[in-house]
């Protein structure tokens, strides 16, 4: 699976051996990691990610992504699906960067990548969930072209919904666009 790039990201697809060196925290030579990366939550979806491979195997494209910056390479968060697509076109993903690369809209751009990957390869549904009184991250997902759904009592859901049949070079907010 090769790297997905934005304007000024790329979403590198970790193998194996990378989210391996993601929970040991220990980068490998030449791996440039921002300061305070990998977050807890960067080691908790990798661990799933780790064990869904020990399982039935790599799920790329549907699995892990580091977020890395284009002009440095310095990886700043990582973002993914929680699991390959259901039997209707669903995934699920999550998202999340170090402290001092929020802000910047970094997040939002990485999602738009990922909601466009996910189009293209026949995804009807992408969902998220974003704790209530996370509201940066309710606006990544609104900016990213997801849409509030519900809530309860913790969280408040969105999604994002296309047609069956995914549309090479279509944006994540269901118009076209490169």
């Amino acid at each position: 699976m090769s790297d997905l790039q934005t304007a000024r990201l790329v979403l590198h697809p970790l193998t194996a051996a990378e989210a391996e060196r993601l929970v040991t925290r220990a980068p490998a030579a030449g791996e440039r990691w921002a300061p305070g990366y990998p977050t807890d939550g960067d080691v908790e979806s990798a661990t799933d990610f780790l064990g869904h491979c020990a399982a039935t195997g790599d799920p790329q494209p549907f699995g892990d992504y580091e977020i890395r910056r284009r002009a440095d390479g310095l990886a700043i968060g990582s973002l993914g699906f929680h699991r390959p697509p259901d039997a209707d076109g669903t995934v699920t993903i999550g998202y999340g960067l170090v402290p001092a690369a929020r802000g910047r809209g970094y997040a939002a751009e990485a999602l738009r990548g990922l909601l466009r990957l996910a189009r293209e390869r026949g995804i009807t549904r992408v969902k998220g969930d974003a704790d209530l009184g996370n509201a940066a991250s309710q606006h990544v997902m609104a900016a990213a072209g997801m849409r509030p759904v519900g809530e309860d009592e913790r969280v408040r859901y969105f999604e994002i919904t296309w047609p069956p049949g995914g549309t090479a070079g279509a944006s994540a907010d269901g118009g076209s666009g490169p």
